[in-house]
C-alpha cells in the first residue's frame, strides 16, 4: 500500500496548475454593520461541491458560469444566496445572526452543530490555534480549552502528556483517544519515534473536536474514558490557492541548577568535613569548568510548509502539502528531524449523492536522542576537571582514571553525549478512504464506509565508542532494533434524518472492526559474544463495536440523544470479552421560548444534562489472560541425553480480568450574551471509575507472582469548568478578542484491595525509596513524608521528624500525607489584537495548588555527596539552607515538597500583513513571537511543570525567539 500511495502522490505533485478553471469570479466578503473583512467564509456553487473560502482579507474567487447559484455562508452569520450574471466581480456583505448558532462540530461518527449539540463537546478551528513553536498537533490546543492540560518536555518534537478532567484511572492509561480523520490511533508509539503524534504536520490540522462527557464519549465505548480528541485535518477546494509557510526559531536555556562554581567547591572540598574526615584534597584539578554550559547550546530551529489546492481536471477538489521540520535540542547531540507529505482528494459523484474523501499522509521522523540522564551527570561532575584530556586512553577527554584503570564515580559527560550515537528513524503511513452515499430512491438515508490504514516502520540505531570508559572486557556497543506497528480499521455505519412535524430525528447504527499488530527484532550488542538476537511479535490485538445513536429534536429547542455501544475485545477472556457502555443527554434551547427570544441580552442560554458509562482495557500485558511461559536463565537449565535445556517458567496469570467502567454525570450552561458578544459554558460533573485495573498483591502461592493486574478499586472525580469567549472589541479597524477557562478539579480514591495502602512514586536517593501513596479517602499519589523538625533558629534538624503517632519511635507510621501532584485550579487565557494590519497574540497558563517533591535537592544537596565512590562531585547550592551531611536521613523530609503553583506566557507573536502585493501574491504576512516568554512560581527547581510531581531533571525547557513569513497566492 505504501508503494501505491507514493506512486499516486508523487505523479499528482507534478499535475500542471495550468488544469484549473479559467473563467473566474472575485470579490470580498465583509461584515454588514461594520465593513470589516471576513475571513473564512465559505463560498459554495449550489447543488454542487465546488467551492472555496475567504482569506484572511476577506477576498475569495471561484470558477462559474451564467445561472450558478453562489452560497456565502459563515458561522454566526445569515447565509446569502445570490445568483451569478456574469458580472466579473462581487462583493457581498453578511448579516450578523449569532441566534443561529450554525457552527459545525465534529461528534463520533457525525456532527452536529453547537446549537444541537447536547454533550459536553468543544471544537477549536485553525482561526483559534494556539500560537509559536508548533512542532507537534497536540500543542496547538495548549491552554485552549476548559479541562484539557497539556505538558511537553524541552526535548525535540517531544510527545506531551495529554489530559482530560484529570484522567480517569489509576495504574492504566489516562491518555484520551484521538481519531484522525475518522482513524483512532494506538497511543503506543515505535521505539524510533518521539511520540505517536510527533510525525504529524500541525499545519494540515484544520480543526479538533475535545468530547469531554461520557454522553459525548460513550460512542467510543471501551476507550473513551479518558475523553475524545477528534482532529479533522485540511480537505480539498475547488478554487486554486497556494501558501507558503517559513519559520525561524532560536532557542536559549534561561535557568540551571546552581551548582557551586570550580573556585567554590576548591573552598567546599577543603573546608567541608564528611563524617568527621577531612576529603581528599589531591583529586581536585586546576580547571575551572561549568558542566551544564558545556553539555546544553542555544538552538536553531526551522520550518516550512507548502500547500497547493484546487479542480484537478476541472473536476476534483484537491490539496497537496509538504512540510520539513528541523528541531535542535538544548542538549547536545539531541534533534528531531520531520518531513510530511499528504494529499486530499474529495470527488462527488451522482449529482452529489456519493462524497468520497481519501487522505494519505506520509511522514519520515529522523531523531537522534541525547542522553538526558547526563543533565543530572552535568550537576555531579567535579568542576576542577577540564573536558579534554591529550593524555587519556578514553578518546582524549578527561576521565578520573588511574592510569588506564577508570576510577569509580560519575564519568565525563560531554564525552559520553558526543561518544554515543543513539539514532531512531520511523516512516509512517496513514490515512483513510471514505465513502458517504446519499441513497437516491431515499435521500434521508445515508450509508458511510471508512477504511483506516496507519503503519510505522521504525528503526534505531546504538552506537557507542570503544574509547568509552569503562573496566568491562567488552568495548562499546553497537546494536540495531526494528519494530513495526498496523493499525486497519473498517467502519460501515448507516445514518438517517428525517423531519416529523415538529420533530427531527437522527439515527444512527453501525458496525466498528479494528486490528493492532506490533513486532520487531533486535541485534543485541553486535560487539559482544554472549549477546544474542531476539524478536517479538505481540499477540494481535482486535477491538469490535457495535453502535447506535437517537438524536430527538422537539419544536427546535428540545432535545434528547441516547447512545449505546457494545463493545468485544481480545485484551480479555471469552467471558470478560463484552462490555455494554450506554449514555442519555437532553438539552433545553431556553433562549428559543417566547420569554427570551427577542431579548436584547441573552441571546443564546441553552441546559444540558447527561449520564453515560465508559471503558478502559488500555493494558500493558496484552495477553494477562493467556497461559505464559518464560525462559529460564543460565542457572535455570537442565541436562536431558547429554544436552543443556533451558526451562521454561510460567508467567502470572489473571483470566477474571474485565473492563474498568467509568460512570459519568454532567451538568450544563451553554450562553450567549449581546448577540455572542460574550458566550461560554459552565459545567458541573463527577466521574466515578469502578474495577479499576490495578496491579496488587495476591496470596504466596496463589499465581505465578507476588503481584497480577487486577480489578480492584474505586476512583471519583469532580469537577467544575468555566470557559468565556469575549468580543471586547469590534470596530472597522480594531478588534479585541479574550478568551478565558477555568477548570476546578478534586479527585479522591474512594476504594483500593483490601483497604489497603499503595506506595508509590519511586524516587532517586537511597534503594527502593517511595514517596508518594495511594490511600482510601485521598487525592491519587499524594506525597508520603516525615514532618520536618526546626530548631528555635528556624533551621531545619537534619533526620529530626515529629512522632504523629506518639509511640516514640520515628518509622512510616509516621510519615503523614501532604498534598498531591495535580493542580486544584487550571487556568487559560489567550487574547487576539487587531488593528489595522497589525495582529497581536499571547497565550497564558496557570495551575494552581499543585505541588511537586524536589528529587534533585533530595538526593544530591547533602555534604555527603561530594564524595562520589572513588572521585569527588559537586552539590546544588540549596545544601547551604539546610546543612544537611546524610542524604538517607532527609530524603522523605517534607522539606522538599514544594508548591509548584505557576503562572506561566507560553508565547506572543506580533505579524503585519502585506495585500494584494502582486496579481498573483496576495498577501505577505511577517512575524515575530517569543515562545516560553516568563514563568512566575515559587517553586525552587528549574520548572515547576514536570510530569508526576517528581522533579528528578526534566529536560530543560528553551525561551526561543521566533520569526515568520506567509505567503498566500
Amino acid at each position: 500500500m505504501k508503494t501505491t500511495v507514493n506512486s499516486l502522490l508523487f505523479f499528482l505533485f507534478l499535475v500542471p496548475i495550468c488544469i484549473f478553471g479559467q473563467t473566474t469570479l472575485k470579490g470580498t466578503v465583509t461584515e454588514q454593520s461594520t465593513s470589516i473583512p471576513l475571513p473564512g467564509v465559505n463560498v459554495i456553487i449550489k447543488g454542487t461541491s465546488t467551492g472555496t473560502a475567504t482569506d484572511f482579507d476577506g477576498n475569495y474567487q471561484i470558477n462559474v458560469k451564467n445561472g450558478d447559484v453562489l452560497v456565502f455562508s459563515y458561522v454566526g452569520y445569515k447565509s446569502t444566496e445570490i445568483t451569478y450574471t456574469g458580472q466579473l466581480t462581487l462583493d457581498v456583505a453578511l448579516e450578523e445572526n449569532a441566534a443561529q448558532l450554525n457552527e459545525v462540530v465534529i461528534i463520533g461518527y457525525g456532527s452536529t452543530t453547537k446549537k444541537d449539540a447536547t454533550g459536553s463537546v468543544e471544537s477549536i478551528t485553525e482561526k483559534d490555534f494556539t500560537k509559536g513553536n508548533i512542532v507537534t498537533p497536540e500543542n496547538l490546543l495548549s491552554g485552549r480549552i476548559a479541562g484539557v492540560s497539556i505538558t511537553t518536555s524541552g526535548a525535540p518534537g517531544s510527545g506531551s502528556q495529554i489530559k482530560i478532567r484529570g484522567g480517569s484511572s489509576i495504574n492504566a492509561s489516562n491518555d484520551p483517544l484521538i481519531i484522525i480523520d475518522g482513524l483512532p490511533i494506538d497511543n503506543n508509539g515505535v521505539s524510533g519515534s518521539r511520540g505517536v503524534l510527533a510525525s504529524i504536520n500541525p499545519n494540515d490540522i484544520d480543526s479538533f473536536s475535545v468530547l469531554k462527557d461520557a454522553s459525548a464519549t460513550a460512542i467510543y465505548g471501551s476507550r473513551a474514558s479518558n475523553g475524545v480528541i477528534i482532529i479533522v485535518t485540511k480537505k480539498g477546494k475547488s478554487t486554486f490557492s497556494a501558501t507558503y509557510d517559513a519559520q525561524f526559531s532560536f532557542g536559549e536555556l534561561t535557568d540551571r541548577i546552581d551548582v557551586f562554581s570550580a573556585s567554590e567547591f576548591r573552598q567546599l572540598v577543603n573546608s567541608q568535613p564528611i563524617n568527621g574526615t577531612t576529603m581528599n584534597t589531591s583529586l581536585l584539578g586546576a580547571a575551572s569548568t561549568d558542566w551544564q554550559n558545556e553539555i546544553f547550546r542555544n538552538t536553531f530551529s526551522n520550518q516550512h510548509n507548502v500547500s497547493l489546492q484546487g479542480a484537478l481536471f476541472k473536476a476534483l477538489p484537491a490539496r497537496f502539502s509538504f512540510g520539513v521540520t528541523n528541531q535542535q535540542g538544548a542538549l547536545l547531540t539531541s534533534k528531531f528531524e520531520r518531513r510530511n507529505l499528504s494529499l486530499a482528494l474529495n470527488p462527488t459523484f451522482f449529482d452529489n449523492h456519493l462524497k468520497v474523501n481519501l487522505n494519505a499522509n506520509l511522514s519520515y521522523e529522523d531523531n537522534r536522542f541525547g542522553d538526558s540522564g547526563q543533565i543530572g551527570a552535568a550537576i555531579h561532575y567535579d568542576p576542577t576537571q577540564p573536558i579534554y584530556d591529550p593524555a587519556s586512553p578514553f578518546g582524549g577527554y578527561y576521565q578520573h582514571r588511574n592510569g588506564n584503570i577508570l576510577l569509580l564515580g560519575t564519568t565525563n559527560p560531554v564525552a559520553s553525549l558526543l561518544q554515543t550515537n543513539n539514532t531512531g528513524d520511523s516512516n509512517r503511513t496513514y490515512g483513510n478512504l471514505n465513502f458517504d452515499y446519499k441513497f437516491h430512491f431515499l435521500p434521508e438515508l445515508r450509508a458511510v464506509l471508512n477504511l483506516g490504514y496507519d503503519e510505522t516502520e521504525a528503526k534505531t540505531i546504538n552506537y557507542t565508542s570503544t574509547l568509552v570508559p569503562t573496566n568491562d572486557p567488552v568495548k562499546g556497543n553497537s546494536s540495531r532494533g526494528f519494530q513495526t506497528r498496523t493499525n486497519k480499521l473498517l467502519d460501515g455505519y448507516l445514518t438517517y434524518n428525517k423531519e416529523f412535524n415538529k420533530v427531527r430525528t437522527e439515527l444512527t447504527a453501525g458496525y466498528s472492526y479494528q486490528q493492532f499488530t506490533n513486532s520487531g527484532s533486535n541485534t543485541g550488542n553486535m560487539r559482544d559474544p554472549g549477546s544474542f538476537p531476539s524478536t517479538f511479535a505481540d499477540p494481535n490485538v482486535v477491538l469490535i463495536g457495535f453502535f447506535g445513536r437517537a438524536n430527538l429534536t422537539f419544536l427546535d429547542k428540545y432535545l434528547l440523544t441516547l447512545t449505546y455501544r457494545r463493545d468485544g475485545t481480545s485484551r480479555f477472556s471469552k467471558d470478560n470479552q463484552w462490555g455494554d457502555f450506554p449514555a442519555a443527554a437532553v438539552a433545553w434551547n431556553i433562549s428559543d421560548e417566547d420569554f427570551l427570544k427577542d431579548s436584547k441580552v441573552i441571546s443564546n442560554l441553552k441546559l444540558r444534562a447527561g449520564y453515560g458509562i465508559t471503558g478502559q482495557q488500555a493494558v500493558n500485558e496484552k495477553d494477562i489472560f493467556l497461559n505464559r511461559y518464560r525462559g529460564g536463565d543460565a542457572n535455570s537449565q537442565y541436562q536431558f541425553n547429554n544436552q543443556v535445556i533451558n526451562s521454561l517458567i510460567a508467567s502470572e496469570i489473571n483470566p477474571n480480568l474485565k473492563w474498568e467502567e467509568t460512570a459519568t454525570i454532567e451538568f450544563g450552561i451553554d450562553y450567549g450574551l449581546f448577540n455572542e458578544r460574550l458566550s461560554g459554558s459552565l459545567n458541573f460533573f463527577q466521574k466515578n471509575s469502578t474495577d479499576l485495573l490495578f496491579t496488587a498483591s495476591v496470596a504466596d502461592g496463589t499465581n505465578f507472582s507476588n503481584s497480577i493486574i487486577q480489578n480492584i478499586g474505586e476512583l471519583q472525580i469532580q469537577g467544575i469548568e468555566y470557559s468565556l469567549n469575549a468580543d471586547v472589541v469590534k470596530q472597522d479597524d480594531f478588534n479585541v478578542n479574550f478568551n478565558f477557562n477555568a477548570t476546578f478539579l478534586d479527585r479522591k480514591i474512594k476504594k483500593l484491595a483490601l483497604g489497603q495502602d499503595v506506595r508509590t512514586g519511586g524516587i532517586a536517593g537511597g534503594t527502593g525509596n517511595n514517596i508518594q501513596l495511594l490511600r482510601e479517602g485521598e487525592a491519587p499519589n499524594s506525597f508520603s513524608v516525615f514532618k520536618q523538625l526546626y530548631d528555635v533558629s528556624g533551621n531545619p534538624i537534619e533526620g529530626a521528624y515529629v512522632d504523629l503517632n506518639g509511640d516514640n519511635i520515628i518509622n512510616d507510621d509516621d510519615r503523614y500525607l501532604k498534598e498531591s501532584p495535580g493542580a486544584n485550579v487550571i487556568l487559560g487565557f489567550q487574547a487576539n489584537i487587531d488593528y489595522k494590519n497589525f495582529d497581536l497574540a499571547f497565550n497564558l497558563r496557570a495551575n494552581l495548588g499543585n505541588y511537586v517533591y524536589n528529587n534533585v535537592n533530595s538526593s544530591n544537596a547533602q555534604y555527603e555527596r561530594i564524595q562520589d565512590n572513588a572521585v569527588l562531585a559537586n552539590l546544588p547550592k540549596s545544601v547551604l539552607n539546610t546543612n544537611f551531611q546524610r542524604t538517607s536521613d532527609v530524603i522523605i523530609s517534607d522539606i522538599y515538597l514544594e508548591d509548584a503553583s505557576f503562572l506561566k506566557m507560553d508565547n506572543i507573536t506580533l505579524g503585519y500583513t502585506f495585500n494584494n502585493i502582486t496579481k498573483d501574491l496576495k498577501s505577505i504576512r511577517l512575524w515575530a513571537g517569543v515562545q516560553n516568554v516568563f514563568t512566575i512560581t515559587n517553586y525552587s527547581g528549574l520548572d515547576p511543570e514536570v510530569f508526576d510531581g517528581i522533579d528528578n531533571l526534566i529536560y530543560p525547557r528553551s525561551r526561543n525567539v521566533l520569526v515568520g513569513a506567509n505567503f498566500k497566492f
